[in-house]
């Protein structure tokens, strides 16, 4: 598997409650995206940023990351190949990204994704 990005996936009560912090006091003031049970926000200075999620719209469990693969469904194969827990099974969501979520041996569970072009 080929990662392009990570990004870590902070578990909050409330998205909307828990920007203010992010946003005021990290400087994270470009909201690349918000659907109510998730946000990303990102520094425009410095690209750094973070997603707040409050629950996973169709999965069991919140992830403790995103990794953006640059081929989902090969990645999805080498996981099942490898044994690994799927948590997840790919599937393309309505919100526009094909994923699914895998349990690392430390128990770690990770959101494995790809915007659809």
């Amino acid at each position: 598997m080929r990662s392009i990005r990570i990004t870590p996936n902070l578990q909050v009560a409330d998205v909307a409650a828990a920007k203010a912090f992010y946003t005021g006091f990290l400087g994270l003031s470009t909201e690349e995206f918000d659907l109510g049970w998730v946000a990303r926000c990102t520094s425009p200075d410095t690209g750094a940023h973070v997603q707040l999620v409050s629950a996973d719209a169709t999965a069991p469990v919140v992830p403790v990351v995103s990794v953006h693969a640059e081929d989902v469904d090969a990645a999805y194969a080498e996981a099942q190949q490898l044994g690994y827990e799927i948590v997840h099974p790919l599937t393309t969501e309505e919100w526009g990204v094909r994923r699914f979520l895998v349990r690392a041996p430390d128990g770690n569970v990770l959101n494995i994704v790809a915007h659809r072009a």
